[in-house]
């Protein structure tokens, strides 16, 4: 991995690139106006290009960078900020001032509906365990900007670790979160996840285990949820009571702790 600088760049741009480098502890490399192809034959790694607007992920792996952008949380968003209703944000049931982990956070649009959903007493945290995607999805939900205030506001309170979340749930403490979150969205491949393509080739493509489901349910206080494709055999593997959406290509399992005995 190298941190280089986009093709029109100044002296901030480049300065940033450097520290950003430093953050990474990956070499930074000047440009000198080669393509990012020729960067990448050259050097034979990834590359992270630090632009005015956004940071860039050019994988070998994949044709097309990784950058963060709000996805469907957007449009999302306005609908929910409207009342109208929202699947994810049923099945967690979450209440202003809860607390929830995403042990799959991707570009946190799950995320940042919670965010909105717990406001600003509430706390959202969220697992990643490519460091770079981290660093990509965290400093874009610092600096992404929409027309919505309500939304700026909830991306900014997120909270992203650099981690793997089978590792970050032993660390947590028994009931520290109230809703614990999984979506392996890589089980099958779904159109409408279209959003989500660039991060395929990046993501570590861990299943969601009965040992990480068993430590959801320690650090829970209200529930764990599963969301995953219609025909995931998770949902009965594992144990959850699924809520059936007619026509979607996903459902959402829960485990509801404060109704069964673990």
């Amino acid at each position: 991995m190298i941190v280089t600088t986009a093709g029109r760049t100044n002296q901030e741009i480049i300065e940033r690139a450097y520290k950003i480098s430093k953050v990474l502890k990956v070499p930074f490399e000047e440009r000198r106006k080669r393509s990012i192809s020729k960067l990448r034959d050259e050097r034979d790694c990834n590359i992270l290009v630090v632009g005015k607007e956004r940071l860039e992920l050019f994988y070998k792996e994949s044709s097309e960078p990784f950058f963060f952008h709000p996805n469907s949380a957007m449009f999302r968003a306005k609908r929910w900020i409207k009342g109208e209703r929202d699947p994810f944000l049923e099945a967690v049931n979450l209440k202003e001032g809860d607390s929830f982990l995403d042990c799959t956070l991707g570009l946190a649009s799950d995320s940042t509906m919670a965010s909105l959903a717990v406001g600003e007493k509430g706390k959202v945290v969220g697992t990643e365990g490519n460091r770079y995607v981290a660093y990509i999805v965290k400093e874009g939900l610092k600096s992404w900007e929409t027309s919505i205030a309500e939304l700026n506001r909830a991306m900014k309170r997120i909270e992203v670790i650099a981690e793997e979340s089978e590792n970050y749930l032993i660390s947590c403490e028994d009931k520290s979160f109230d809703v614990v979150y999984f979506d392996p969205m890589f089980h099958q491949t779904v159109e409408e996840s279209a959003g989500i393509e660039s991060l395929r080739p990046l993501a570590l493509h861990h299943p969601v285990t009965k040992k990480m489901v068993k430590e959801a349910c320690r650090v829970a206080r209200k529930r764990v949820v599963l969301k995953d494709h219609f025909r995931s055999p998770l949902f009965n593997a594992l144990n959850f009571d699924v809520h059936k959406r007619k026509t979607a290509l996903f459902h959402y399992g829960v485990k509801n702790l404060l109704t069964i005995e673990l």
